[in-house]
């Protein structure tokens, strides 16, 4: 089968090619899914887990890419609750090949049903930004109707979901971008929107969550608005400063299948639009995965079709 593999992973996206590698096999509780669409994390490139096992060794040339949409194949010893010929999406194991490839090796319980009205296209853009964004929001910060959340990189794949699951549950959102990313963020719905570049993040003032993607000094200037009693959540890492009377959590995302069914049925039903910037055929993969401007959505690779 084709796959993208990282051939050098201190050049970044740059140092991937598509090149033929073996089929998998399923291990006990897998799946194998013949894969129809798949997205990418641009930083995935650098993560320990893509060149390396859970025991720290080297699994280079190793295929990259986590999110994932398409057709269950055959089941691995003792798997239940998918069957051959199921449409299906979610997010792979970290530490294994991953979904830029025509077939991947999925333990069964991190995998959903796809509704037959989705596309795959769609499919594979939502499981890593929608379940963060879910996860931050209301199993991390413990979201609440009638607070303020600022949310950075609201013109983002994580960010615009964060923004419309938030203000559905009744929250007001402050995001904050670019400067070009105003009309953008407030598009997906963010009720203000604030220029990281030239506006005063200070001048925002109490919030009750703040839902961090950038980290660095915008993370330690945000935990200090953080009224007594609120959460700042991160997939960055945390900084030195923290809120002086709140939580502080880091995270990373979990692939939870009744989870994806909740995002996916919000998408079916018109209350959450997908973010994609780029979709992509496979023969043009490597291009896509190198852009020459900056993106603000997903970008999917369609696999087949």
């Amino acid at each position: 089968m084709r796959a993208v593999v990282v051939t050098d992973q201190a050049a970044g996206p740059a140092g991937m090619r598509l090149e033929d590698r073996p089929e998998p096999k399923p291990a006990i509780n897998d799946v194998i899914v013949e894969v129809h669409a798949a997205a990418f994390v641009p930083t995935e490139v650098g993560w320990p887990s893509t060149v390396v096992d859970r025991a720290g060794k080297d699994r280079t040339p190793s295929i990259v890419g986590h999110d994932l949409a398409g057709v269950v194949t055959a089941l691995g010893y003792g798997t239940t609750g998918l069957t051959v010929g199921q449409r299906v999406f979610g997010i792979s194991d970290w530490h294994r090949d991953g979904t830029l490839a025509e077939y991947v090796a999925v333990e069964s319980r991190n995998l959903a049903a796809l509704p037959g009205d989705v596309d795959f296209t769609v499919g594979a853009s939502l499981p890593i930004s929608g379940l963060t964004a879910w996860q931050g929001l209301f199993q991390h910060g413990r979201l609440r109707s009638g607070q303020t959340v600022l949310a950075h990189g609201a013109a983002g794949a994580v960010g615009t979901m964060v923004t419309q699951l938030a203000r559905e549950a009744g929250a007001y959102v402050i995001g904050t971008g670019r400067a070009g990313d105003r009309e953008k963020a407030l598009d997906y719905g963010a009720h203000e929107f604030v220029d990281l570049e030239n506006d005063d993040l200070a001048d925002v003032g109490g919030v009750d969550l703040v839902f961090d993607v950038i980290g660095g000094e915008i993370q330690e200037k945000s935990a200090l608005l953080i009224r007594p009693g609120g959460t700042l959540v991160t997939v960055t890492g945390l900084g030195d400063v923290r809120p002086e009377d709140g939580l502080s959590v880091d995270f990373v995302v979990e692939s939870v299948p009744s989870q994806l069914t909740e995002i996916v049925q919000r998408v079916r039903d018109g209350r959450l639009r997908t973010n994609i910037d780029e979709v992509a055929g496979f023969d043009d993969v490597i291009a896509a995965l190198n852009p020459t401007q900056r993106r603000k959505g997903k970008t999917v690779i369609r696999i087949r079709g």
